[in-house]
């Protein structure tokens, strides 16, 4: 989680807490070391956060402290909130963690909307305890513009060994695919992240045909064009 997260997530917490809350209990919920809440803490007081409390005791939010608040009208603040209550189809539980830290500042400043509801069966969870390829690992590198390694299982039950240069994920309701450049196909491929066997990001880079790359790929891909065929793996 970045640093502005974390302290914000202090903040939220220290609000609605109902009795000072330990640097331990702190450091669990946001899993990070007890030595990470104390520098967390002293740099919001620095910033005039009102804090009370010191190590060993506990902290709280001094009364009448508020955030400002979000400049989203009440049918843009229910955009996002469905919007981020439909992250959880898509099985990418990074995104999923995200959201639920958007959400809670949504909820932090303008109360809980529970007749907002979203079905959250879609995709299977990106779950790197059952094997699975972390999507957040594909998003990073696309982001990074550097190779990915795949040991790939397709439908027609074939592995192979592949060396693809990432360019986008598409989410679809019941699954996500990777579009990349494909080195053994010699051209654009989709791949499942729930048939991939194994995923090492390799340090070789791409940055200068990304952009490129990335162009072709949406010409050949229209997604608003019905009828249009995906290239599988």
């Amino acid at each position: 989680m970045p640093r502005s997260d974390r302290l914000f997530e202090i903040i939220q917490m220290l609000r609605v807490a109902k009795a000072p809350m330990t640097a331990d209990a702190l450091a669990r919920r946001l899993e990070v070391s007890k030595r990470t809440v104390y520098r967390d803490i002293a740099t919001l007081q620095a910033r005039r956060t009102p804090i009370e409390g010191e190590a060993g005791i506990g902290y709280m939010m001094r009364a009448g402290y508020d955030l400002p608040p979000l400049n989203f009208d009440a049918e843009e603040i229910e955009a996002l909130r469905v919007g981020l209550a439909m992250l959880a189809r898509t099985g990418d539980s990074g995104l999923q963690a995200a959201a639920l830290r958007i959400h809670r500042k949504v909820d932090a400043l303008h109360g809980p909307a529970d007749w907002l509801q979203v079905s959250p069966w879609g995709a299977a969870l990106d779950d790197p305890r059952a094997g699975c390829v972390s999507v957040a690992l594909l998003r990073g590198a696309i982001r990074h513009s550097v190779k990915l390694q795949l040991s790939y299982r397709d439908a027609a039950d074939l592995q192979t060994t592949r060396v693809v240069r990432p360019l986008a994920l598409v989410y679809h309701v019941e699954c996500v695919l990777l579009a990349a450049w494909c080195e053994l196909r010699g051209g654009f491929r989709h791949f499942r992240p729930d048939r991939m066997e194994g995923c090492t990001v390799l340090e070789a880079s791409f940055a200068e045909q990304v952009e490129t790359l990335r162009a072709l790929w949406r010409e050949e891909n229209r997604w608003d064009t019905p009828g249009v065929a995906i290239a599988e793996a």
